[in-house]
């Protein structure tokens, strides 16, 4: 006799039907256990570094040794690895972001030929690859290396083949940003933004403006931004680290930025906020370069918890892995331990990370399948809002009428 109330009518009927009818009862699979967050795992996770700058991501030892080859006399007692640490603020908090800067005067002063460029570019791609990014956007300003008389096509040139030789040696894709700098000549800007032009599709993959904020509008350099719009190409801009929301209104207003790097001041505005949120517009996150140039005060307090909760597209990044002693899997664990990150919303940060790289669609959706398939059998789960077909158990029969969700599309309702 079934259950006289009529709640267990389906259950009873699947208890005693045959192993024929059974198999067409969907089972909910049982629950895994959940991973605990570690580092060794956060370093076997596919990651983006999407706000990584050249000259603030050397080997110590790669600068000591370009400097003894080149003949560039380095600060004072800066000729070994722990005096150069400290002269460029290795890791160390500056007062603010123009104290920090001034470490890419070291960086840069070997940074001016061809061979090292080239050398640090390579060195930089396997550093990133050896944590497991797959896909990494270098951004520099080729002006800055011009001391010793090299072209802007030349020094490019150089940047791209040390990026592509790290590409054909590990499993990497790769991408050149270029900058413009706020407190040059705007017509400077216009150069280099001519120079993305004439690289697209060649490895230039997007047009960027850095530099100190204040007393430096972004809107000053939108003759820049114009051709590199016009020109259909894709661009970043400083903005929201080291001054307020303004600099973030102009950023995409004036300049029509695609992403911001860092927004960190963003949430003082809630309204450009909203705006931000609602266009899917994403934030080049790199929290310990915000703390050690004293933009955020203290690591727990960072904004990211607050954009991530409101539904921001966020990704984390090193901006300097040298200056600021960082990687993707130092930040991805900062997030966790100071803001309470779960293993489940890092796995979002990181989808996110490779929705706003600027690369081609296509290319975009293949590479986030594999990365949910990697995030599943590393973490046993697909990140929230990833479904794949085979990951449902059903009968064939009713095989046809199932239509998985995208796999690409993990954006949270």
């Amino acid at each position: 006799m079934k259950g006289g109330n009529g709640l267990n009518h389906d259950v009873d009927d699947a208890a005693a039907a045959s192993p024929e009818t059974r198999k067409h009862v969907l089972t909910p699979p049982a629950p895994r256990p959940r991973k605990k967050v570690t580092k060794e795992l956060l370093r076997k996770l596919p990651k983006t570094d999407l706000h990584c700058h050249l000259d603030g991501s050397l080997r110590l030892v790669t600068i000591l040794e370009l400097a003894h080859q080149q003949k560039v006399k380095l600060p004072v007692g800066a000729d070994t690895a722990e005096g150069l640490a400290k002269a460029i603020h290795l890791g160390e908090r500056c007062k603010d972001l123009p104290e920090y800067l001034k470490a890419f005067d070291i960086t840069c002063s070997v940074l001016q030929t061809e061979e090292a460029l080239e050398r640090t570019a390579y060195e930089l791609a396997c550093d990133a690859a050896a944590e497991n990014v797959w896909h990494l956007e270098v951004r520099y300003a080729p002006i800055l290396h011009t001391r010793r008389g090299l072209s802007l096509t030349r020094i490019n040139d150089a940047v791209l083949r040390g990026l592509r030789r790290a590409s054909r040696e590990h499993q990497i894709t790769t991408g050149v940003i270029l900058c413009g700098i706020r407190n040059m000549d705007p017509r400077d800007s216009y150069r280099l933004a001519e120079l993305a032009v004439a690289f697209k599709g060649r490895g230039v993959v997007a047009f960027d403006l850095a530099g100190g904020e204040r007393g430096n509008p972004a809107k000053d350099h939108t003759k820049a931004f114009e051709l590199i719009r016009e020109n259909n190409m894709n661009t970043t801009v400083h903005a929201g680290e080291a001054y307020g929301p303004a600099s973030i209104k102009q950023a995409l207003h004036d300049c029509g930025a695609h992403r911001i790097g860092h927004g960190t001041r963003l949430s003082e505005d809630g309204d450009l906020l909203k705006y931000v949120t609602d266009r899917r517009i994403p934030l080049e996150i790199c929290l310990l370069s915000n703390v050690q140039t004293s933009v955020v005060d203290d690591l727990a307090r960072h904004p990211l918890r607050l954009y991530f909760d409101l539904g921001v597209r966020v990704s984390l990044n090193t901006d300097n892995r040298l200056i600021t002693d960082t990687t993707v899997t130092d930040e991805l664990w900062r997030a966790h331990v100071d803001l309470g990150f779960t293993l489940e919303e890092l796995k979002i940060l990181l989808v996110q990370g490779f929705k706003s790289a600027f690369l081609p669609y296509r290319e975009k959706r293949e590479l986030l399948q594999r990365v949910n398939d990697t995030l599943a059998e590393l973490t046993g789960s697909l990140p929230k809002g990833a479904v794949l077909a085979r990951e449902v158990d059903i009968d064939e029969e009713l095989r046809e009428a199932f239509t998985p969700v995208d796999p690409s599309d993990t954006d949270r309702v």
